[in-house]
């Protein structure tokens, strides 16, 4: 179980006392979501986890068994002072489908809604606008839930960081590579400064 609180003594951003954020997502499978947003100037951390059901401390079997409530997400925790709420909802919104209903891709089921976790009102409202907005632009209903954070369950050790670890794999070099690719293209300015 993970601290879920909005804002969160971070002294990892370079000086004691620095403000950080939390955003949770669920935009189908979090292997996805969490390369996605590693790769965002001002996210300290994207974690693997689990949010949005009933069952305490559940496995990733479970919860890929539909039956648990919980949804695959990805908390983030972010320096506002760097990248906005509102940046991580379009970059959010942009890299998955927000129509599809329980599904993204070929991953199926209640676990891999569109899903926003809101930590307090401002989020939600933020949520809203920008759902409201797109829905204006969108010939399909979004399907986006919004629902507020309650506990957040960090997935196994083996999630974490998946992509790097595995990216030669044919999900990470079919689904995740060409997400990345779309993020690179389109959110350079989000980017996190690479060496070189």
């Amino acid at each position: 179980m993970t601290d879920i609180s909005q804002i969160a003594e971070s002294a990892s951003l370079g000086g004691l006392g620095t403000k950080t954020a939390v955003a949770v997502f669920g935009g189908g499978c979090f292997w996805c979501t969490e390369a996605i947003f590693q790769g965002l100037k001002g996210v300290v951390s994207a974690r693997p986890g689990y949010s949005g059901g009933e069952l305490a401390e559940p496995t990733y079997e479970q919860v890929s068994s539909g039956k648990t409530g919980h949804a695959e997400a990805t908390r983030i925790e972010f320096d506002p002072s760097l990248i906005s709420y509102d940046d991580l909802l379009t970059v959010f919104f942009a890299t998955h489908d927000p129509t599809s209903l329980n599904r993204q891709g070929n991953d199926v089921g209640t676990q891999y809604r569109s899903v926003i976790f809101y930590a307090d009102a401002a989020q939600k409202q933020a949520a809203e606008r920008f759902i409201a907005k797109l829905q204006t632009e969108s010939a399909k209903p979004i399907v986006t839930q919004l629902a507020p954070l309650g506990e957040f369950y960090e997935a196994e050790d083996y999630h974490r960081n998946y992509y790097e670890a595995h990216r030669d794999e044919p999900y990470c070099q079919l689904v995740i590579a060409p997400k990345l690719e779309h993020l690179r293209r389109d959110f350079q300015a989000l980017l996190k400064k690479t060496d070189g």
